[in-house]
């Protein structure tokens, strides 16, 4: 096994870490992973952020050049809150060597209808 199968830590070992969306506001010292797409089981970019309202947005809007651009990714699948942005970058460090089995799964546990979340935000 070559790690990439399943996440390299238990979910509650990471310091700083809370599987569940956090009710902090949008921005703040900490950070967000985010997973966003095109449509169920689409393309998937996993990104990290401070401010995660103002960086779905800009996805959303194209405002940005790049991956989400490129593949028109505009639907926030997924997301969660760490206390620290370094662990928000280490986990999505992280969750971007997994495999996408596995990615897939988180999203499901979550969002099994592969929902827009970007309303959650306001």
């Amino acid at each position: 096994m070559d790690g990439r199968d399943k996440p390299d830590h238990d979910d509650g070992a990471l310091a700083g870490f809370s599987p569940q969306p956090h009710p902090a506001p949008m921005k703040q010292k900490g950070g967000w992973v985010y997973i966003m797409t095109n449509r169920s089981n689409g393309t998937l970019y996993i990104g990290v952020t401070s401010d995660l309202g103002r960086r779905v947005h800009e996805h959303r809007e194209g405002l940005i050049a790049g991956f989400t651009r490129q593949y028109g990714l505009k639907r926030l699948v997924w997301y969660e809150w760490h206390d620290e942005i370094e662990a928000a970058i280490q986990r999505e460090t992280s969750m971007k060597r997994w495999y996408r089995a596995y990615k897939t799964r988180t999203i499901m546990a979550r969002n099994p209808d592969w929902n827009d979340l970007y309303e959650e935000l306001a």
